[in-house]
């Protein structure tokens, strides 16, 4: 992202903050109604916008070979996404023509689908290839009921799915290019929160609650309210440095690596972060299941290393456990608790200050879309 701080910018603003004792900061005090994360009618409004934007799905190292399929529901709707044989990737709705059967479920690796309803076949390209006792089906034709497809594209390491229209490159124009084809998919995880996802997905965006939220978990290890924020198009950066990064300052500037030093939050608007960590990385999806549940979808990658080879799965395995003790809880929990309190109408509006920068660049975009 040519709009974004580069390596050694970073690392020169950050022990800029350190010494002058300051962090970056926004220029608005945003105000979110409680009703925000309490109607349901604010809540369809949101499903309905991930429908018709184009929102990262998986990362595209989940579907590295012909055959390879990610299942899920994504806003509501169950999607299948896989690789053909041609190497392209398509999105289809997961539902076969015969009587709406899911035809796949989770992840893996197939060379069709075939519903376990009445075991219609279909292609990886969709296309309806078998029905059994098709004597008992006149005038249904195979080339007019494959799998209904949406639209599904490829960028930087990310698979972006628009259910309700076409996705115009222009459209990811501001998207980086995180992952490349060395790196691999080595595990997932999946919790569901009683809280709103909007509650979940700020608790990524800012630093300010480090010290007192993680003063036993990620504290002992990072800087508390020191953070670099970077808001590019709809989205935005939030890099938080680990206290080790003052090792850098006896190495020269052409030498220093921000490798291992900070975790970079990436907030692609609207409901994905992508968190470039020590040894991997991972792609978090906040799916809505109502305005006060959510299931958090957690895919997680292996990081290139500074001297361009690909870190060992073991290792990022440890560090994926590292993070996960490391605040992970204590963020979800917050979330809840704060979902718990907001009918009790001890407050109207939630308040996100200057140091709460990335999170109010969120809201306003999100209000943007939204009366759009």
């Amino acid at each position: 992202m040519s709009d974004l701080l580069n390596e050694r910018q970073v690392i020169e603003r950050i022990f800029r903050h350190i010494d002058d004792k300051t962090t970056d900061l926004g220029d608005t005090v945003w105000k979110e109604p409680v009703a925000s994360y309490l109607s349901q009618e604010r809540f369809e409004a949101e499903i309905a916008l991930l429908r018709r934007t184009p929102v990262p799905f998986c990362p595209s190292a989940m579907l590295s070979q012909s055959g390879s399929y990610v299942a899920r529901k994504a806003a509501g709707t169950p999607l299948l996404v896989v690789r053909g044989e041609d190497g392209q990737v398509r999105a289809f709705i997961n539902g076969c023509r015969h009587r709406g059967m899911p035809v796949a479920k989770d992840s893996g690796c197939a060379r069709s689908f075939v519903c376990p309803y009445h075991a219609w076949t279909y292609g990886l390209d969709g296309q309806l290839r078998h029905i059994p006792g098709r004597e008992g089906f006149p005038g249904v034709e195979l080339q007019e009921n494959g799998l209904v497809e949406v639209t599904a594209l490829e960028k930087g390491g990310l698979v972006y799915v628009n259910q309700n229209g076409p996705i115009d490159p222009g459209m990811l124009k501001d998207a980086p290019d995180f992952f490349s084809s060395e790196q691999r998919f080595f595990d997932q995880s999946d919790y569901t929160d009683e809280a709103n996802w909007k509650l979940i997905a700020e608790t990524t965006m800012e630093g300010y609650h480090i010290k007192s939220l993680h003063k036993q978990s990620f504290y002992p290890y990072g800087l508390d309210n020191t953070t670099i924020v970077e808001n590019f198009g709809v989205n935005s950066r939030v890099i938080f440095p680990f206290k080790r990064i003052e090792k850098l300052r006896d190495i020269d500037r052409e030498d220093r690596s921000l490798n291992g030093m900070v975790t970079s939050v990436y907030q692609m608007f609207p409901n994905v972060t992508v968190s470039i960590l020590s040894k991997h990385s991972t792609v978090t999806v906040f799916e809505p299941l109502s305005p006060s549940r959510t299931q958090m979808l957690i895919y997680r990658v292996t990081n290139k290393t500074a001297d361009g080879s690909t870190v060992d799965v073991e290792d990022a395995m440890r560090d994926a456990v590292f993070v996960k003790a490391a605040g992970f809880d204590e963020d979800r929990e917050a979330a809840c608790s704060i979902q718990e309190g907001l009918g009790t109408k001890a407050n109207q509006h939630l308040t996100f200050g200057y140091f709460e920068k990335a999170i109010a660049h969120f809201h306003k975009n999100l209000a943007e879309h939204l009366s759009a």
